[in-house]
């Protein structure tokens, strides 16, 4: 179901009123830099943004879209691949103002705004020595990474961020606001663990905090080598990480070495493939279990070091600011086979710009522990949430990187499970959702019936109701 209504017929100065906070018309000075968000090749004009300060706000902007028949987008961190967040004539319901955490380092448990980055959350917890798995980029949302599922370098050890909600306050079709949890309203809580932004808004997250290194502190940083060794350290890596201790996670990927400290200055520039590693063990055993790491092959760096484990997080922000331009593909691999090892050297070989890069994260160890059916996120058996991306900052390599990324996806696909993490989706269509779904779909549809049967949340990787 689509509601498209004409920007000019809402009757915006009845909204304002019932707002705390501000509303942002095409006719404000800042509507250009509300608007914007992090992938700069989606370029979107909303008929309206309500600057939401509370749920109160969320609940009135969502009762005034209902009432003018307008299409509604919800924007947390505004990191969406396919920056679903913003959409044209749509009433966008902003919750970036909403950044509130509060840490209770007796319970090992944290309060989170739905506005809130990880950035945020990851400041208030590290320094209790505790942390939430989260993702690899602290400028990434809550919402739209907990609400995917949620991959990171905590996930081999204490499992997917969504395996560590234990509640939301949500902001129903309806206007209703309830909480759900394992005993309230179970089947939206099961839904709302990997389903997407499909069945509410939610103003807040309650998660499970774990002690992490010693005092917050882990040991982390990146292991890199030539391009030319792509598949000996694959082969290496595919074997060697599930063998490893679970305090142990790395992230493997192809890349071009940053032009800046602290990389040596003789490789800026230079294509390479590598690994990214965290280590939360104890430190006194951190020789022990990083030597392997360390060791293998001929590294063109070693930049494993002791740093805050939100160090480790922030690590590649810069590197990636808001408004670059992005091309997306995914897909899921239970394996990396001897075919798949091929395709990652040649397009490694070829990455058509500075930014541009793939990367495999482990889905293994406590993530992989849960069963299929425990949350909506599927793909519980052991492997790797892959991503292609083509990144620049300037527009005019768009078309270049797109094709390689396209070309990549194709030649690797036929080795994937069938679906894709939807964090790393953008607008590709609905078989596509239920690949990332699989055998959960048909039950996330119901779930959806129950609580949004018009499917008026339907601006996101969209389930639509049985």
């Amino acid at each position: 179901m689509t509601m498209t209504a004409p920007a000019t017929a809402a009757p915006w100065d009845d909204l304002t009123p019932q707002l705390h906070g501000p509303l942002v018309l095409p006719t404000d000075t800042d509507y250009d830099e509300v608007r914007a968000v992090y992938n700069g090749m989606i370029d979107r004009h909303p008929a309206a943004i309500v600057r939401c300060r509370d749920a109160v706000d969320v609940v009135a902007a969502l009762g005034f879209a209902r009432e003018h028949g307008l299409d509604v987008a919800i924007r947390g961190g505004g990191h969406n691949a396919g920056g679903l967040g913003m959409w044209d004539d749509a009433l966008v319901v902003d919750l970036s103002l909403m950044r509130a955490v509060r840490v209770d380092p007796t319970s090992s448990t944290v309060r989170v705004d739905g506005g809130c980055t990880w950035q945020d959350v990851d400041h208030a917890t590290v320094g209790f020595g505790l942390a939430t798995p989260a993702g690899f980029l602290s400028s990434t949302g809550v919402g739209g990474l907990t609400l995917g599922g949620g991959v990171g370098y905590l996930s081999r050890r204490y499992g997917l961020t969504v395996d560590n909600l234990l509640s939301a306050d949500v902001v129903l079709a309806d206007g209703t606001l309830v909480t759900a949890d394992a005993t309230h309203h179970p089947d939206l809580f099961w839904a709302l663990r990997g389903g997407g932004g499909n069945f509410g808004v939610v103003t807040s997250f309650e998660f499970r905090c774990h002690p992490i290194g010693e005092g917050g502190q882990v040991i982390g940083g990146p292991v890199l080598y030539d391009i030319g060794d792509t598949a000996d350290v694959l082969r290496w890596y595919r074997e060697l990480l599930p063998s490893l201790p679970e305090e142990l996670s790395g992230w493997f990927g192809v890349m071009t070495i940053p032009p800046a400290p602290p990389f040596p200055e003789e490789l800026w520039g230079r294509k390479a493939c590598g690994i990214v590693w965290c280590y939360t063990g104890p430190h006194d055993r951190a020789d022990e279990v990083l030597d392997p790491v360390r060791s293998f092959g001929s590294p063109l760096v070693v930049g494993m070091h002791e740093m805050p484990f939100n160090v480790l997080q922030s690590a590649f922000n810069a590197l990636y600011p808001a408004g670059l331009q992005w091309y997306w593909r995914a897909d899921m691999y239970e394996t990396i086979s001897d075919e798949a090892i091929d395709v990652h050297s040649r397009f490694g070989e070829s990455l058509p710009t500075g930014h541009s890069t793939m990367h495999l994260y482990p889905i293994d160890g406590a993530a992989a522990r849960v069963s299929q059916d425990a949350t909506a996120f599927s793909y519980r058996g052991g492997g790797w949430a892959g991503v292609m991306v083509g990144v620049s900052p300037d527009p005019v390599d768009n078309a270049a990187m797109t094709e390689w990324a396209k070309s990549y996806w194709s030649e690797l696909h036929p080795t994937s499970a069938g679906g894709a993490y939807v964090n790393f989706m953008m607008d590709e269509g609905e078989d596509r959702v239920r690949a990332a779904y699989r055998g959960n779909y048909a039950r996330l549809t119901q779930v959806k019936a129950a609580y949004d049967p018009t499917n008026f949340f339907h601006v996101n990787q969209n389930i639509r109701p049985a």
